[in-house]
């Protein structure tokens, strides 16, 4: 069985012009776009399989991002579901010289494992660290109710 750690993932990606808006900050859907590749990424490493998008919730925007910063996406499966993964995105602006971050934008979602084109079963997380146990709970207190 796969443990939240193992599909923890953190990216990096410097905003360049053509990813900005008229603001010179990167553009929300750009950012979306990242967090989707990453956390779809963060998915599959706990379904085994290929995964899907099958929702985003509560995308929260709290900063931009200035051309020039990186955009640090941060994600992690929390939970499984019979097909489904939940992942806990966040991202960070990080500021190229000096390392510092400021929490930009956060979401929730849920990927579906595929196989020959249908969902097909995940194996169950295993909880295997105090911290992977903390983020568990913080993803699953914080997370959206569902519809």
């Amino acid at each position: 069985m796969p443990s939240i750690s193992q599909t923890h993932i953190v990216n990096r990606m410097r905003v360049q012009p053509t990813h900005a808006n008229n603001y010179d900050s990167a553009h929300g859907g750009i950012v979306m776009k990242w967090m989707d590749e990453i956390g779809a990424m963060a998915a599959m490493r706990a379904a085994r399989e290929s995964c899907v998008t099958a929702q985003m919730s509560r995308v929260d925007f709290e900063r931009p991002i200035p051309i020039g910063d990186n955009a640090l996406v941060d994600a992690y499966a929390y939970e499984t579901g019979r097909t489904s993964v939940k992942v806990h995105i966040q991202v960070e602006r990080e500021h190229p010289h000096t390392g510092e971050t400021e929490a930009t934008t956060s979401a929730y979602a849920t990927f579906v494992a595929i196989e020959d084109g249908k969902p097909t079963p995940v194996p169950d997380l295993t909880v295997e660290t105090d911290k992977c146990e903390r983020l568990r709970a913080m993803a699953l207190d914080d997370e959206p109710d569902e519809q």
